[in-house]
């Protein structure tokens, strides 16, 4: 038997996902039709054996109810569960905070999912060079350019033995190019190794207050509460490392970080291209009475689309949606309730819930190429060229160009905009 953990972190971790992030937790945010985390749910459902997903993190309790309720109406043969961290304890500490639940039912493997990722989950293949390996842990792992490497985790890893010989978060200078994607199986002697992992950080800690204190500083601090906190790339990945228990699988499909709101619109299009590819019977298709529609893109049955207007690729459209005649929409995401007037364009960007765009009204980014173009949409305090945001209920009026540009919620923009953050 199998179980999962996806740790979903709370509100402070996703400010850089705002304003979006201020209507819906960064999870359950849609990219491809779905919110991020179930794309992760329907990949460890198709795991031989997994019984159990449990979601971790410091979201109150009724935040992810409406979703798991779903979630256990889909995927009947699956238990759910939502377990709420009582602070924030690092990225390992709420795992291994909940070990006697997570352990419950004696599971052979424990997958460990962070949320903020978009993959391909090759998660069976995972598995079995975990079972193969037969190491305490395995970390799947993806190649990333050489001059992006210090913005990940690296490993550097045996080809032959498929041994991580050394684990580096964030190093300064060239470790690998390997990069750790978020998504980790261990085997249940984990918790044994965390437990010592945390002994160890809270010795180191008390060794330094007692220097400190030896050398007359008296500041207060909240070390007693970081002691505690239990860091999964520093504290227990590198250790696992240097004693040869970690091996690496490589991930060779698609994956990106979901980290600022604008690598959503990315997101959103590799899940729409590998629906796609599966031929998914969600993804909408041109008929004889309904709109152009090119590549892959997704409409809800509720929305209401003229049939002059053009859409796709890579968009998905959500519900009560109402486009009207020539309008194009290209690389974007139309959250619900939105209304697109005549000839208007939403190419390259996120339109908020309740938004109104106007006649030849215009809302535009950048397109990404990159996954590094997108851990940032601003610089200095300056908006960069990046995916257009439109927050909450904005209204853009008739023939206004909104041009690379982050709108906050409950605004309305008479005049036209471009590199700007509209607070």
């Amino acid at each position: 038997m199998n179980k999962a953990v996806i740790l979903v972190g709370g509100p402070s971790r996703a400010t850089r996902f705002r304003p979006l992030s201020m209507h819906l937790p960064q999870p359950l945010f849609p990219v491809g039709g779905k919110p991020i985390i179930w794309h992760q749910i329907k990949a460890l459902s198709m795991v031989k054996d997994l019984k159990e997903i449990i979601l971790i993190g410091f979201f109150e309790d009724f935040i992810f109810r409406p979703f798991l309720n779903h979630c256990q109406e889909e995927f009947p043969e699956i238990a759910f569960k939502y377990l709420r961290e009582y602070s924030q304890l690092g990225t390992a500490g709420g795992f291994f905070h909940f070990r006697d639940q997570i352990v419950r039912g004696n599971p052979k493997n424990i997958f460990m999912l962070y949320t903020d990722i978009c993959c391909s989950f090759p998660l069976n293949d995972l598995l079995s060079q975990h079972e193969r390996h037969g190491r305490l842990g395995t970390i799947m792992v993806t190649k990333v350019d050489r001059s992006s490497a210090h913005l990940y985790g690296c490993v550097v890893v045996d080809n032959e033995t498929k041994l991580a010989e050394h684990y580096v978060e964030k190093p300064e200078t060239y470790v690998s190019d390997l990069a750790s994607t978020g998504v980790f199986v261990f085997s249940q002697e984990i918790f044994r190794f965390m437990a010592t992992a945390l002994e160890k950080r809270v010795d180191e800690f008390e060794n330094e207050r007692a220097k400190e204190s030896a050398y007359g500083r008296s500041e207060e601090s909240d070390e007693t509460e970081d002691a505690n906190r239990l860091r999964l790339e520093q504290d227990v990945l590198r250790q696992m490392a240097a004693e040869k228990k970690l091996s690496a699988f490589m991930c060779t499909g698609f994956w990106r970080q979901i980290k600022s709101a604008a690598s959503a619109v990315p997101a959103n299009a590799l899940y729409l291209k590998k629906a796609l590819g599966d031929n998914a019977s969600f993804l909408s298709k041109t008929t004889i009475d309904g709109p152009e529609i090119t590549g892959a893109v997704y409409i809800h049955p509720t929305a209401q689309i003229h049939p002059t207007a053009v859409i796709g690729p890579n968009v998905s459209i959500h519900a009560r949606v109402v486009v009207g005649p020539g309008v194009r929409i290209n690389d974007s995401i139309v959250l619900d309730n939105v209304s697109i007037k005549d000839n208007a364009a939403i190419l390259h960007a996120i339109v908020g819930w309740d938004c109104r765009i106007g006649k030849w009204g215009r809302v535009e980014g950048s397109q990404i190429t990159s996954p590094d173009d997108i851990d940032e949409v601003t610089h200095l305090g300056v908006k960069v060229n990046s995916i257009c945001i439109l927050g909450e209920d904005v209204q853009v009026k008739d023939e206004v160009f909104i041009r690379n540009s982050i709108v906050l919620p409950h605004k309305e923009m008479a005049g036209n905009k471009h590199n700007e953050i509209i607070m």
